[in-house]
């Protein structure tokens, strides 16, 4: 298998010292091989700052598989950074956006057989001119340009004992129920159903329907939206063969014995699907993009910048996200 590629996110926050964290334990979490798109002395210099002994191996990622083992291997962006931890900096939007951009082509040629991203903050990269809402749309236009396909990214976020899909994402919760469509949900269920087939290997996969309102909206006494929006999806699902139900009840679906009934969660709007994921695996949950050609994953938190360079971020969401990846792309060489 070809090695996985990895972006250090905005370089002002916990990405570059997430990366060299999750290289030293390398073998004790039996990570597959991945090398760096990012900025060398950015690397080295933090891996310093918080005390990890990180040999770093200018290459490219052919060469990346030969050095893992005694190097973290790193393709230099040809934009540099500017590092000063906690603080953002709109100069290094560029290598920002580079990174990601490189990391897509690179799977596109098979030179890489996954993208994993530490997170950007979106602040200084809308002040440098980026016109997307973040990184899940602005892969779905670069999977256009280098796949030749429309992307229709999807966000899971996916832990132990819960994946959960959010069909609205980021835009206020005031305008959630006027965004919010049966066909929308309907695409969101379709891609999920598929990709936890093919990239999970769930053989019969079972979706469960958040409604939207309190008590998925009680036949329309609190909220018309479930009654004629949520249900007609939920119908059409299940119409195409898909497993899916509800409208349910969103306060009743996380508890043990219920996630025990269905293999991931289509929530209505970002909280909905996220604070339960959180919930049960802050550290350990996943952010899976669906619906691409390609597999990307990346750290289910963001660029804390309030604690970059402090040495007190943990690494375990970045080593799941590599894991997972890793093991989707195993799958996916497996049965192509």
């Amino acid at each position: 298998m070809k090695p996985l590629v990895l972006t250090m996110g905005d370089p002002s926050g916990i990405g570059p010292e997430l990366v060299a964290a999750a290289w030293a334990a390398r073998s004790l979490n039996r990570l597959p091989t991945f090398f760096l798109l990012g900025d060398p002395a950015v690397i080295a210099d933090r891996a310093r700052q918080i005390g990890i002994d990180v040999a770093i191996a200018e290459c490219d990622a052919e060469d990346a598989a030969s050095h893992f083992a005694r190097s973290l291997p790193v393709a230099p962006l040809s934009h540099r950074f500017h590092d000063v931890p906690g603080l953002p900096d709109v100069r290094n939007a560029a290598g920002i956006l580079e990174a990601v951009e490189r990391g897509v082509a690179l799977v596109a040629e098979q030179k890489a057989a996954a993208l994993v991203t530490c997170p950007i903050a979106k602040k200084p990269l809308y002040e440098a001119g980026f016109r997307f809402p973040g990184h899940t749309e602005y892969l779905g236009h670069l999977t256009a340009q280098y796949f030749g396909v429309e992307g229709a990214p999807v966000m899971m976020i996916a832990g132990p004992d819960l994946r959960t899909v959010p069909v609205t994402i980021h835009i206020p919760l005031a305008q959630v129920p006027a965004r919010l469509t049966s066909s929308e949900i309907v695409a969101t269920g379709r891609i999920v159903a598929r990709d936890l087939h093919g990239r999970f290997g769930v053989e019969h996969p079972r979706l469960a329907v958040a409604g939207l309102n309190p008590h998925a909206g009680e036949d329309g006494a609190m909220g018309t939206e479930d009654r004629d929006i949520v249900a007609p999806a939920v119908a059409a699902l299940r119409a195409e063969g898909i497993d899916a139900r509800g409208p349910l009840p969103a306060d009743t679906m996380f508890h043990e014995r219920a996630r025990s009934s269905y293999d991931a969660a289509i929530c209505m709007y970002h909280d909905q699907a996220l604070i339960p994921a959180k919930a049960l695996a802050f550290d350990t949950a996943v952010n899976v993009t669906l619906g691409l050609p390609f597999i990307r994953t990346s750290p289910d938190h963001g660029t804390a910048f309030d604690i970059a360079g402090k040495g007190s971020a943990r690494p375990d969401s970045l080593i799941a996200a590599v894991k997972m990846a890793g093991e989707m792309a195993a799958r996916s060489a497996l049965h192509a």
